[in-house]
């Protein structure tokens, strides 16, 4: 008898559909998997026959042949576990093959029969409500990552018995187990146990932030050790805009694949924060695997990328930041295909101006200036030019320390932010960005007026500073920013001004 059921498999961040086929027939008892299969998939069979004679079900003594189509695609990880389960159990006449039909499948079981809970479920259940799926079937686990996917019916799980159960009567799981509300964004979210508050001083540097997170731009903190790099870095979440609903399905989507998920909360309402540590290797950083999973780069999407001490990483795994920077994808290339990974994150760098950290201070720095060309050096020119906004933090007075904190709280700057998003959103509404540092070549034409004044001070700082294409670009985004702020519609020599001293420190250090 001959029975089939829907399942997926997660290909990067795409879904592709599995139907999982299975066969009872006569013939010498066997148990056979084909469908280009892993080894963790092949494993399904003594997981699943043995699960079901621990809870009283015995296959007849014939052949059972299980299938996955396509072939073409190699099928991984243990979520294939239930589909085969249901497809046997169809197959083997235990269950009618109309039950199955419509319904879309995952999970993991053990050798008694309890179900467990596998990552990507929310991308499963997203693309069964594209497929219009009756609904899903999931462990019970995953139940609250499920149902953050809106009009598509999910039933949860926990053991082989309540499977057959509510596959029989899926109408009992919603009379026993009523919907729960999803998870909401609560007005509290984003408060973390920081805040622009406790830094002293360095005012300077509180403005760059404002700035970069205003405009999504990137920053780099330049300073002695001890000045508060990493602790500006640190703030950068709680002054950025506040998650959309569809941004935090979009990063739950994300840390779902990755397995990243808490199961007691599964949506995610804070903007991400990475900061890997320098010895991490490039397939860290991108993403890595023979079909490979989301990176730092792809996890840090829609918030920010922090690299302390910059100049310990290795060149690799730098240089392999240039292309997700400027075009907010990454693209990996495998023998099985392209994967292509969301990587729209705000990179924030710290690092010293020498090995020793006190340069250009030449009473302090006991660097040659060998070395420190050397230790600048591991950062290639091309990787500088996508850098928006440089700021050195200087160290901080013994009267800035002793005294009580002068600064803003991240309350106070947030709402000045939010201000100036709302002010790209409203621009940008007909295109398909958010901020100013999204916007293209054409883009920038069209949307960054500047004034004769400072278009005559630009074409200055363009022959003096030698700069780039690149670097002029992004130039005029960070000037559009701080127009923005300041609610000017156009670009004024102030404006450029400012963004050119954010440009200078290329001169300073990188002679």
């Amino acid at each position: 008898m001959f029975a089939s059921v829907l399942s997926a498999s997660i290909l990067g961040m795409e879904v592709c559909p599995i139907q999982v086929e299975a066969d009872v027939s006569d013939g010498l008892p066997s148990f056979t998997m084909v469908g280009y299969p892993s080894a963790q998939v092949k494993e399904a069979q003594d997981r699943v026959r043995t699960a079901l004679r621990n809870n009283g079900i015995s296959l007849p003594p014939k052949r059972v042949t299980v299938n996955f189509v396509p072939a073409d695609i190699k099928k991984e990880g243990a979520g294939f576990d239930i589909p085969v389960a249901a497809a046997v159990l169809s197959a083997a006449g235990i269950l009618h093959p109309s039950l199955l039909e419509g319904v879309m499948l995952a999970g993991e079981i053990s050798l008694n029969g309890e179900i467990y809970p596998v990552p990507g479920i929310l991308a499963r259940v997203i693309k069964a409500r594209e497929l219009k799926c009756r609904y899903c079937m999931v462990p019970y686990g995953n139940l609250q990552e499920a149902r953050l996917v809106k009009d598509m019916p999910v039933i949860g799980v926990k053991d082989l018995k309540e499977l057959i159960r509510y596959l029989k009567n899926p109408e009992d799981f919603h009379k026993e187990n009523p919907d729960r509300p999803s998870p909401k964004e609560t007005e509290n979210a984003w408060k973390t146990r920081v805040d622009f508050l406790d830094i002293h001083g360095q005012e300077g540097a509180k403005r760059a932030c404002e700035i970069a997170v205003s405009g999504f731009h990137n920053i780099l903190f330049i300073g002695p050790p001890g000045a508060g790099k990493t602790m500006l870095a640190k703030r950068l979440p709680t002054i950025m805009p506040q998650l959309t609903f569809e941004e935090s399905l979009e990063l739950t989507r994300i840390y779902s694949i990755a397995g990243l998920l808490s199961a007691d909360s599964p949506l995610i309402c804070q903007r991400p924060y990475r900061s890997p540590h320098h010895t991490s290797s490039a397939q860290a950083m991108a993403g890595g695997g023979r079909i490979p999973g989301p990176g730092e780069v792809t996890l840090a999407h829609r918030g920010v990328l922090f690299l302390d001490e910059m100049p310990e990483f290795s060149r690799r795994s730098l240089e392999i930041l240039r292309q997700p920077m400027e075009d907010k994808v990454i693209q990996l290339s495998r023998a099985s295909g392209t994967f292509t990974f969301p990587a729209g994150f705000m990179l924030a760098a710290a690092m010293n101006p020498c090995p020793c950290g006190f340069f250009p201070d030449m009473n302090r720095c006991r660097c040659t200036p060998g070395e420190v060309s050397h230790y600048l050096g591991k950062i290639s020119n091309p990787l500088l030019d996508r850098i928006d906004l440089c700021t050195e933090v200087s160290p901080v007075s013994f009267q800035q320390m002793n005294g009580a904190p002068e600064g803003e709280p991240s309350d106070t700057i947030r709402e000045r932010v939010e201000r100036t998003r709302q002010i790209q959103l409203e621009r940008y509404q007909k295109e398909n960005i958010c901020f100013n540092g999204e916007l293209s070549g054409r883009q920038i034409q069209k949307y960054c007026g500047v004034t004769e004044e400072g278009n005559r001070l630009l074409e200055q700082a363009f022959r003096k500073m030698e700069l780039s294409g690149r670097a002029y670009h992004r130039i005029l985004k960070v000037a559009r920013t701080i127009a923005d702020m300041e609610q000017e519609d156009k670009i004024h020599v102030s404006h450029i001004s400012q963004a050119l001293s954010y440009r200078a420190f290329d001169k300073k250090y990188w002679v």
